[in-house]
């Protein structure tokens, strides 16, 4: 069973290489969705508001997609669709 879970964990974790790739430094889209974020804390209305908005959609679209299709390891590509379904989800709600 421990053998198995090692298993599990390195097929789920780990590059082609074994480095654990549970997280990495920021890339440019999960960047942009952050500002983006964080500013309409201080815009809440107007077009700037909304164009705000749409970059924050976008570039955590971009970043999930990303993720989904060309993550490093199947947790990643798991994160990936579930972000990709929650931002979907919040858009039709």
């Amino acid at each position: 069973m421990d053998k198995k879970f090692k298993n599990l964990k390195a097929w789920m974790f780990e590059d082609d290489k074994g480095n654990l790739t549970l997280a990495q430094k920021p890339n440019l889209p999960i960047v942009i969705w952050a500002v983006a974020r964080l500013l309409q804390f201080v815009f809440t209305n107007g077009t700037f508001a909304t164009l705000l908005e749409t970059i924050s959609f976008g570039a955590l679209f971009t970043w999930a997609w990303l993720e989904l299709f060309k993550g490093d390891t199947p947790f990643r590509r798991i994160v990936g669709f579930v972000v990709i379904t929650a931002t979907i989800y919040s858009k039709i709600q």
